[in-house]
């Protein structure tokens, strides 16, 4: 059984995508969560671009389409991080099971 190069690239960015799934499920920590969601992102990037690339899809469409999943991740690891340093100061820790805690 010989796979398409296409079948070969969305077969490696499902892998990434449920990767980073697991990594959400997981990891304790808000920065392993965050790992986990680049690498959801970084998976259908790849599929887009391999889509449009070796499909009779014009190759642009892809290409601004990966270009603007990877805005939507660096705006996303920007916000998270301020969010992280904000519990961080607050909490004194990153551990999502720490700081799931009300106030009383």
């Amino acid at each position: 059984m010989i796979l398409s190069p296409l079948t070969l690239f969305q077969i490696v960015g499902v892998v990434l995508f449920f990767m980073g799934v697991t990594c959400m499920i997981y990891k304790r920590t808000f920065i392993g969560m965050l790992i986990g969601v680049e690498i959801m992102l970084n998976g259908a990037g790849m599929n887009l671009v391999a889509a449009s690339q070796l499909t009779t899809a014009d190759s642009a469409t892809g290409q601004i389409g990966a270009l603007l999943i990877m805005g939507l991740a660096a705006a996303e690891a920007t916000l998270i991080l301020a969010i992280v340093l904000v519990v961080y100061r607050r909490f004194k820790t990153i551990e999502s099971e720490k700081v799931a805690t009300l106030r009383g």
